[in-house]
Parts: structure tokens; sequence; C-alpha cells
């Protein structure tokens, strides 16, 4: 029987596995950030209700954690066509690993932006001055995400240059 495959058979599973694990991953740690921050801003808010909107800042950059995620799954997923291009083992493995480096660096930065979200507007509320030191820390956090966003689009761009076809 003829099959217009070409390249690795299991190839494809690894590729789409690096997507699979893009988009949870970073969307676990968006979920996790905007949990976290949300209830420090619903607490401060019960003692000042005027600075809820300025303290909305960590759940906007929780989110953006999620988008990194998108955006590489979407690149995997456009690079996996094994009827158009061989794609071998050396093309899933890059994919897999450009997806476990968005996916697992947004949730850190998940993790980090909920934490520091949820201390920081609680502590804003109190003391106004804390404002941009929190600013800068949620920005440090977003970077690691940021990260893990760039190799991961080196990593995916790796595929599809293991063999001169």
């Amino acid at each position: 029987m003829a099959s217009s495959f070409s390249g690795d058979e299991t190839a494809p599973f690894f590729g789409f596995l690096g997507a699979a694990a893009a988009l949870v991953f970073s969307c676990m740690g968006a979920a996790y950030g905007t949990a976290k921050s949300g209830v420090g801003v619903a607490s401060m808010g019960v003692m000042r209700p005027e600075l809820v909107m300025k303290s909305i800042v960590p759940v906007v950059m929780a989110g953006v954690l999620g988008i990194y995620g998108l955006i590489i799954a979407v690149i995997i997923s456009t690079g996996i066509n094994p009827k158009a291009k061989s794609y071998y083992l050396f093309d899933g493995y890059a994919h897999l690993s450009s997806g476990l480096a968005c996916g697992l660096a947004g949730l850190s930065a998940g993790m980090a932006i909920g934490i520091v979200g949820d201390a920081g507007v609680r502590a804003n509320a109190q003391q106004p001055k804390l404002f941009v030191g929190m600013i800068l820390i949620l920005i440090f956090a977003e970077a690691l995400a940021l990260y893990g966003l760039i190799v991961g689009i080196i990593l995916s761009s790796r595929a599809g240059q293991s063999r001169a076809d």
C-alpha cells in the first residue's frame, strides 16, 4: 500500500504535543496569575474602591501570557504538514521543545505575576508609593514569558533544517 506520507510517521505526534504544551501551560499561567491577582484586587477594593481600576494591571499582564502560547501553537501547527514536506523526528522534537519552552516560561511567569499582583495591590492600598515598584516587578516577571516566546520562535524555526530535501 503506497502512502504519500514522507518522513517519520511518529514525528507529527511530538510536533502537535509541542503546540498543545505551549497553549496549555501558558493558559495555566495566565489563569493562575489572573485568579491570584484578581483575589487581591477584590480584597483591596473593599478597603479602597477608588484604586480598583489602577490595580487591574496585574490581571491584564497575566492575560497576555495566554497570547504568547497561542502564537507559538499557531506557528508550530502551521509547520506540521507531512504530506507537503518531509517531517522528521528532528522537526517534531524542535516543535516539542519550542512549545515546552514557551509554555513552561508562561506558567512560571503567571505564578510570579499572580503572587506579586496579589500582594502588590494589597500593599498599594495601604502605601501608594509602592505602585511603581510593583509595576517594575511585574514587568520583570512578564519578561520571563517573553524570553520563552523568543526561544520558542527560534526553536520552531529550526524545524525543517535536519535534512536537505
